[in-house]
């Protein structure tokens, strides 16, 4: 077995299990290879590599492995190598398809999970006025200043057993699907003819297929069966989407433990907590970072992540100038530095990296333990830095971007809540290579734990047809180009690939570095220096903006 021996904060693959050949097998084939020895100590595997359905990964059915993408062996391969893994949990929701709102679905009130997910009107009763459609719409002054994720309420009806609608909390994802009845299946739920239900199947289908829900279709000469054809429908619907958890209920934090005793038993060490901030959910807050309810449910989910010997990573986007990021460090968390990625093209552009300098100090002078990237498998953040650039600034930077073939995304019309750029962060840097391997280099000597995205290890480019072939929510698919073996293996032999795998093996074996270890930044206009020094050894990076060159230094 192969021990990384030498740092404690070693640097992060990061892809998923079918980025890199097609399964998690060829991932570790990959990183099997002697060209690739010792330049990763850990391995950020998306979550796509439990059984999902949605989003890539991120709305869970359950945790076991998706034996589409893995086998359990895939990860023994892995701890052979001697890496050890940052795996997801989604704290906030689960899948419609998941064991727990199957059951829902099937027993209603009966059910063991009634209170495992949110029931609306149960959360907001007494609060608000019930609606013709079956749902509490919230006291304004209860709701005024909650955060939603998309536009309207976040709920999604959905059909009990007794053929009541009832309306479920919905953060994130939802999509109901009608089925497509033909003359039979009329026939076998209601009192008709054949000729009737065939020449009715043959207009409800069409409208379901142009996006209509049963009660907008038109039934003119077939009035009297319209109420029978709905009803069918509705009973028979079914649902996509990320139910939000009730973590008031016992149940959720017996799925909390078993979550994490799972991922431990993979060989996850690092546990991201996605979405955390929406979990915790009370009349007249936020519905996002709620204080103190966040911290105390982070505290609850730590004490059992310590059973398990896991650290917790809770992600989460905020301004600079919030400090949202210093609260996370100060309960004693890593936290991620979402800042780094748009301060090294900044940094880039305007041949200066005063600005980087001072966010390294600040991380070093104040205890901030982070994982850093470049690129990853979101976009690139970029309002993250209001209060640390003047805005006109980041403007500029989107703009950069963007003129790369680089594309925007906001939050249903309100970009000043959440803005980042999607593109690979080789052509974020105008694809050039100079570029690529000083923002990898200036990456292995910032404070933190260093996360490379596979695609920006390969300097990929913006791939837009993939955007295209996604449709209009597939922004991010830029990002996201599966390779082939063949295409690894032919890219690995490029002087910016293995320059890139070379600073990484450094990195990962240099006893320089380490959480604890002493660390000096100096930047005079174009020119930076970064050095680490850790029980008589040292390792300094010289940096030029001017012509993007760097040299490194070893004692």
């Amino acid at each position: 077995m192969s021990q990384n021996k030498y740092t404690d904060n070693g640097p992060m693959l990061n892809a998923y299990p079918d980025s890199m050949g097609g399964r998690l097998d060829d991932v570790v084939s990959f990183l099997e290879k002697e060209e690739m020895k010792d330049a990763f100590q850990s391995f950020y595997i998306l979550p796509s590599i439990f059984n999902t359905d949605l989003d890539r990964g991120f709305s869970v059915i359950d945790y076991g492995i998706n034996r589409e993408m893995a086998e359990r062996r895939d990860l023994d391969r892995l701890r052979d190598l001697g890496m050890n893994l940052k795996l997801d949990f989604i704290l906030n929701h689960a899948s419609v398809l998941s064991p727990q709102f199957q059951d829902l679905l099937r027993n209603g009130e009966k059910s063991k999970y009634k209170d495992f997910f949110i029931n609306w009107n149960t959360f907001w009763a007494g609060k608000g006025t019930m609606t013709e459609e079956g749902y509490i719409q919230p006291n304004e002054e209860l709701i005024k200043d909650m955060f939603f994720r998309k536009p309207g309420l976040p709920i999604l009806m959905v059909r009990m057993p007794d053929g009541k609608d009832v309306p479920y909390w919905n953060t994130f994802y939802q999509e109901v699907r009608y089925p497509r009845p033909d003359a039979c299946d009329l026939m076998a739920n209601m009192d008709i003819q054949y000729l009737a239900a065939d020449r009715i199947c043959v207009f409800v289908n069409a409208a379901l297929d142009a996006g209509k829900k049963p009660e907008e279709i038109d039934f003119t000469g077939f009035e009297s069966y319209r109420e029978g054809v709905i009803a069918y429908l509705e009973s028979h619907r079914k649902y996509l989407g990320q139910m939000d958890l009730n973590v008031k209920s016992p149940l959720v934090w017996e799925h909390y433990e078993n979550t994490l005793k799972t991922l431990a038993e993979y060989g996850a060490r690092i546990v991201r907590l996605d979405a955390f901030a929406y979990a915790p959910k009370e009349p007249g807050k936020k519905n996002f970072m709620n204080e103190p309810d966040t911290w105390e449910l982070l505290e609850r989910v730590r004490a059992l992540a310590d059973r398990y010997h896991v650290e917790l990573l809770p992600e989460i986007h905020a301004s600079y100038g919030e400090k949202v990021y210093k609260k996370v460090a100060e309960q004693g968390y890593m936290t991620y530095d979402f800042f780094l990625p748009g301060l090294l093209i900044d940094a880039i552009e305007k041949k200066n990296g005063q600005k980087l300098a001072e966010w390294a100090q600040e991380l070093v002078d104040d205890h901030i333990r982070v994982v850093n990237m470049l690129g990853c498998h979101d976009g690139i953040p970029l309002l993250d830095l209001k209060g640390m650039l003047p805005e006109e600034e980041i403007q500029k930077l989107i703009d950069t971007i963007v003129s790369r073939g680089g594309l925007v995304k906001d939050l249903h019309g309100k970009k000043n809540m959440y803005y980042q750029v999607n593109a690979t962060y080789y052509s974020a840097l105008g694809e050039d290579d100079r570029k690529m391997l000083l923002a990898r280099a200036i990456q292995m000597f910032m404070p933190g734990k260093p996360q490379v995205w596979y695609l920006d290890l390969f300097a990929g480019k913006n791939d837009h047809e993939a955007v295209r072939r996604a449709g209009a929510a597939g922004h991010k698919e830029i990002n996201r180009t599966n390779l082939s073996p063949e295409e690894m293996e032919k890219r690995l032999k490029m002087p910016v690939v293995r320059e890139q795998v070379e600073l990484l093996r450094f990195r990962n074996t240099c006893p320089a570095f380490s959480f604890d270890a002493d660390f000096e930044v100096k930047c005079e206009d174009s020119r930076m220096k970064m050095a680490w020094s850790h029980e008589g050894h040292s390792a300094v990076l010289y940096v030029d903006f001017n012509d993007y060159s760097y040299r490194i230094e070893t004692t």
